[in-house]
C-alpha cells in the first residue's frame, strides 16, 4: 500500500491555487480539489493542475440514487484524476453502480473512495441529529465494509478509525485519513484529529492536510515538517 500526504487546496479560485503551488520548487506535492475549487473553476482547475504534475484527488463526495451517480462517475472518469470519492451512506448499490461508471473502457480507472463520516461530525451529533444509534467506532466500521463489498478501493475516515477498517477489510483496503493536525496546530471545526505520526502508527495510507499546510507561515515548510512527521 502506497502511502502520501495529500494537501487539501481549499481556496476560492485558481490565482490562489497557482500562487500557493508556485512556492513548491522541489515537490510535486499531491492534492485534493475539492468542492469550492471545483465548483468556482470546473473541470479546467484539475486539467491544469494536472499538466503541472501533481496527482489529483478530486474530492466532490457524490450521493445520489444509483444511475445519477453512475453518470457522474462517468464523466468524472474523463477527467485524469488519481482518487474519486463518495458518501458510503448512499448504500452497496449506489456503490456498486458508481464502480460501474468510473471504469473505462480500458478497464482503468481512478480509486474509488467512500466516505464514511465527516471528521467534523461527533458521535453525539450522529446519534442525535442523524438518528444513528450504534457507536462511531461500530458506524465506520460497517460503512468501510459495505465498501469492500462493493468492490471499492478505501474509504475516507478519521484517523481514529482507521486501524478498525484495516481490521474489518484488511490490510490493502486503503484509508484516507483528513482530520490532521500537529501538535502545536489549532483543531478549527474538527472533532476527531490526530498528528501524522500517530495517524502512521494507526493505519493511515494518506492523510488529508489542509489549514495546517495552506495557512501556515512558511507553507513548504509546513509540508515538509508533515512528510517528516507521517513518512518518517
Amino acid at each position: 500500500m502506497n502511502h502520501d500526504v495529500i494537501i487539501a487546496l481549499d481556496f476560492p479560485s485558481a490565482a490562489d491555487v497557482y500562487a500557493f503551488l508556485d512556492r513548491f520548487q522541489q515537490e510535486k506535492p499531491f492534492v485534493k480539489i475539492g468542492m469550492e475549487l471545483f465548483y468556482a473553476e470546473g473541470p479546467e482547475i484539475v486539467r491544469q493542475i494536472k499538466a503541472r504534475g501533481h496527482k489529483i484527488f478530486l474530492d466532490l463526495k457524490l450521493h445520489d440514487i444509483p444511475n445519477t451517480v453512475k453518470s457522474a462517475m462517468r464523466v468524472l472518469s474523463r477527467l485524469d484524476v488519481d482518487m474519486v470519492n463518495l458518501h458510503a451512506a448512499g448504500t452497496i448499490d449506489m456503490m456498486r453502480a458508481a464502480l460501474e461508471g468510473l471504469t473505462r473502457e480500458d478497464g482503468t480507472r481512478p480509486l474509488l473512495l467512500a466516505v464514511t463520516q465527516l471528521t467534523s461530525t461527533s458521535e453525539e451529533r450522529m446519534q442525535k441529529e442523524l438518528l444513528i444509534n450504534a457507536t462511531m467506532p461500530d458506524t465506520v466500521k460497517h460503512y468501510a465494509y459495505n465498501a469492500f463489498i462493493a468492490g471499492l478501493d478505501g474509504v475516507v475516515c478519521s484517523p481514529l478509525e482507521a486501524a478498525l477498517v484495516k481490521e474489518a477489510c484488511g490490510p490493502n483496503f486503503a484509508t484516507v485519513t483528513p482530520g490532521i493536525r500537529f501538535a502545536d496546530s489549532a483543531a478549527d471545526d474538527q472533532r476527531r484529529v490526530m498528528t501524522p505520526a500517530k495517524a502512521r502508527l494507526g493505519g493511515s495510507d494518506y492523510i488529508v492536510v489542509g489549514r495546517p499546510i495552506t495557512r501556515a507561515e512558511d507553507p513548504v515548510a509546513a509540508y515538509r515538517r508533515c512528510v517528516k512527521e507521517f513518512l518518517g
